[in-house]
């Protein structure tokens, strides 16, 4: 049995989950997500607009699996149409900064050029500070996606810590060459 995949979603007051054919429907606030789920394998119940519950039709290996991924699934456009995703990336080392310009991250790493970074459509971008960006979507997988993007350029290095790194994120520092 999955521990997750038994738990049931509640739904918040704003937001609207429809069933249509296989694909459920998730309305709110912040954005519209679909999400394909197969119900030859699952029984999906909408319980009187306030929860979800997911149910494998018979339990084997194959179901087991997808279970608890297609209830996280759904948790997550639920949640995310409803309060929505942030991430902050911090910028570490001298002459390291950011700017937003339109839809394009501006990015000053310590190369011979600046990145130009194009933010997807469902991803918005602020930078209160030119060493902070502050990523927010209601798109969890658009959002880790981009704000792993943004962190490829220069990730941050063991010895003096440079790089982009997460806010809450720990560098575990090397000691140098020794005389």
């Amino acid at each position: 049995m999955s521990k997750i995949g038994k738990i049931n979603i509640s739904i918040p007051e704003k937001v609207k989950v429809a069933l249509a054919g296989n694909i459920i429907n998730i309305e709110g606030p912040l954005g519209k997500k679909s999400i394909n789920v197969d119900l030859d394998m699952f029984n999906l119940d909408i319980i009187e607009g306030k929860e979800i519950s997911i149910k494998p039709k018979k339990v084997d290996q194959n179901s087991k699996r997808l279970w608890g991924m297609n209830r996280s699934l759904i948790n997550n456009a639920v949640i995310g149409s409803s309060t929505g995703y942030e991430k902050t990336l911090e910028l570490v080392g001298v002459g390291y900064r950011a700017a937003l310009k339109g839809n394009q991250l501006n990015l000053q790493l310590g190369y011979s050029h600046d990145i130009n970074y194009i933010v997807p459509k469902e991803v918005k971008v602020v930078c209160p500070k030119q060493n902070i960006i502050q990523l927010s979507s209601f798109n969890k997988e658009k959002l880790g996606e981009a704000a792993a993007k943004i962190r490829s350029f220069r990730k941050p290095e063991p010895f003096k810590g440079k790089g982009i790194k997460y806010e809450n994120e720990f560098i575990f520092r090397k000691e140098g060459k020794k005389k």
